[in-house]
């Protein structure tokens, strides 16, 4: 019987071309925007996922408030860490500090890699090795441990293999920090995926840091000091709950804060949980963006508008060729076929020509991939090819087979059979003449939506890059700097020679710590 089904809902395709591409086309399209949004929206809420602790994991993060409102910092001064496990030492604290556009200089190495430059705009930290307590990385050579001695650096793979041309004979050599210190390469780091916002990529011990922290503005002892470079994050227990570690950390900040200097602001600390990391706009995070959900929750309701369009137009087109098949439909109740068969008959051709279309998106989808980066900020090619992506398109097809072919099914199925052989049936005698149009309206009322939000998103952007900001944007250079002693020592000449130099009215230099 399904045999048959398929054999008939081939031939029905076959014989009305123009209906069956409109068809197809229209859903592939529509099923291949909605793959290619649900790439993007998976990928984005997938930050992090791989942690096994994922939902234990919390980041302390600092609030400032003063008589004029909140304001939120995503790092903690420097003696905040040592402070919370002396006075909270069942829970397991780990503090990092990040670099940007160092240099890291390969001084020992194989004769194509030795004394390379590279400036690294981010994926230097110094690291503790309580870091990976909280953590969980896969190291390929060493483990955590080398992170307690001076003057020793953990790479990943991706970066040992561009310093050393591989990882194996990274191990044991030396590349020096911003042309100051000399570190020992003592074990490898498995690379962590792209959508981390931990981009691990040289990690520095935290004793280097202690023993050289001017140049980096390591104060252990300053606590009106916060730089969103030196962060913090716990690992609570299982039976453990935030709201009960943000009362301890409330008491720790009114001890700690209290009586130092004219403060006008109250500072506090709170837990922010990982699964937010990459969502809370207020904070300033390691990785390279942050998306904020109500984002995410627009391109899902722009897919879910794709693909009721699609099958909006596959049931008006199906029950306006509904009065074609009437004959069909009574000649098959004649010789006895009953209404289920008939409706499991139409189900089964929809069900065709959405798998057609289900294969075509793929194709679609595939081709499209590659271009994703140009408009997001997902910095890798992503995998169509997955049981997540490759489950929601079966999922889809689904759907949209059901959706698109159940009020057709019923319409066809329930033809009577002697006005379908006496051709009584018309386009007005179908039935659902008010809903097909409540259909068209809908159809025509997404199109809008979607297109003066276009439009107006548009306008938006046009007027972010062309606003008078009060300032000529073309007459500012910014340069991005290291903090590399050797470059902190000359910035004051660097800055006398700039105003020396015609055209050049006035420099300035600035940094977030």
């Amino acid at each position: 019987m399904i045999k048959n089904y398929f054999k008939i809902a081939l031939r029905n395709i076959i014989r009305h071309k123009g209906y069956s591409i409109i068809n197809i086309t229209g859903l592939a399209i529509g099923i291949a925007a909605c793959l290619l949004l649900f790439l993007v929206v998976n990928y984005e809420t997938g930050y992090d996922k791989f942690q096994p602790n994922y939902k234990r994991i919390y980041h302390v993060v600092t609030q400032d408030k003063y008589a004029e409102g909140i304001t939120y910092n995503s790092g903690v001064p420097v003696p905040v860490l040592e402070a919370l496990r002396i006075e909270m030492p069942n829970f397991e604290f780990a503090g990092i500090n990040s670099l940007n556009n160092s240099q890291i200089t390969v001084v020992d190495g194989n004769s194509t890699a030795a004394d390379k430059k590279f400036i690294e705009e981010s994926g230097i930290y110094f690291c503790e090795p309580q870091f990976f307590k909280v953590f969980k990385y896969q190291f390929v050579s060493g483990d955590a441990t080398v992170l307690n001695e001076p003057n020793t650096v953990v790479l990943s793979k991706k970066v040992a293999e561009k310093y050393f041309g591989n990882w194996q004979q990274a191990i044991n050599k030396s590349v020096k920090l911003d042309n100051a210190i000399t570190l020992k390469v003592s074990a490898i780091l498995e690379d962590s995926p792209a959508n981390s916002d931990f981009p691990l990529g040289v990690l520095v011990s935290f004793e280097t840091l202690k023993k050289n922290g001017i140049p980096y503005n390591y104060a252990a002892n300053n606590w009106n000091g916060t730089s969103s470079n030196f962060q913090v994050f716990a690992l609570l227990p299982p039976a453990v709950k935030a709201a009960t570690i943000d009362q301890q950390l409330s008491g720790v900040s009114d001890k700690h804060y209290a009586d130092r200097g004219n403060r006008t602001s109250k500072k506090s600390h709170f837990l922010q949980p990982l699964s937010t990391l990459h969502f809370d706009t207020r904070f300033d995070i390691l990785g390279d963006h942050v998306t904020s959900k109500a984002t995410l929750w627009t391109l899902s309701l722009i897919g879910i508008f794709i693909i009721i369009m699609a099958c909006i137009n596959f049931i008006n087109l199906s029950t306006a060729q509904a009065v074609g098949r009437s004959k069909e439909i009574g000649i098959r109740k004649v010789l006895g076929s009953r209404r289920r068969q008939l409706f499991l008959q139409v189900m089964g051709e929809t069900g065709v020509l959405v798998f057609i279309s289900g294969i075509i998106a793929i194709l679609i989808a595939l081709a499209c991939v590659p271009f994703i980066k140009h408009i997001t900020s997902i910095p890798e090619k992503l995998k169509l090819f997955n049981l997540q992506t490759l489950g929601f398109a079966a999922l889809i097809m689904v759907v949209v087979t059901l959706f698109s072919g159940l009020y057709p099914s019923l319409i066809l199925s329930g033809f009577k059979p002697v006005l379908a052989l006496k051709n009584k049936i018309t386009s007005a005698t179908v039935g659902g003449i008010s809903l097909r149009r409540g259909l068209v309206v809908m159809q025509f009322a997404i199109s809008q939506i979607l297109i003066i939000g276009t439009i107006v998103a548009i306008s938006q952007m046009n007027y972010v890059r062309n606003a008078d900001l009060g300032f000529n944007k073309e007459a500012v250079l910014l340069l991005a700097g290291s903090s590399d002693s050797t470059v902190i020592a000359r910035q004051v000449a660097f800055k006398e020679k700039l105003l020396q130099t015609p055209g050049i009215i006035a420099v300035s230099f600035n940094t977030d710590a």
